[in-house]
């Protein structure tokens, strides 16, 4: 086994300035990316999380109104069941009277 220190040829460990020097290359590289960017201005977080919200809340009520729409649809099928049933073709009746009316 060669020793490193005696031995010329062995591979040398890299020097602490070469990896500082990597170090703030990298930093300087990521600091540049977008996200950086836009976190540092406290309105440009404000404006995303305001977006970001105003998505999350439009997603919720469109699929809860999907989710719904289907479950009153599925219950007014089940017309065999006699409290489920009635009950089922009541909430279809109100439904279509105040869409229709």
């Amino acid at each position: 086994m060669p020793d490193t220190e005696t031995d010329p040829a062995a591979p040398q460990p890299p020097r602490l300035e070469d990896e500082v020097r990597a170090l703030r290359e990298e930093l300087s590289f990521l600091r540049q990316h977008r996200m950086f960017q836009v976190y540092q201005s406290v309105p440009r977080i404000l404006l995303l999380r305001f977006a970001v919200g105003m998505a999350v809340g439009l997603g919720t009520v469109i699929g809860a109104t999907v989710l719904l729409s289907i479950i009153v649809w599925a219950l007014s099928q089940i017309e065999f069941l006699p409290i489920i049933g009635a009950w089922s073709v009541e909430i279809a009746r109100q439904i279509e009277a105040a869409v229709g009316g």
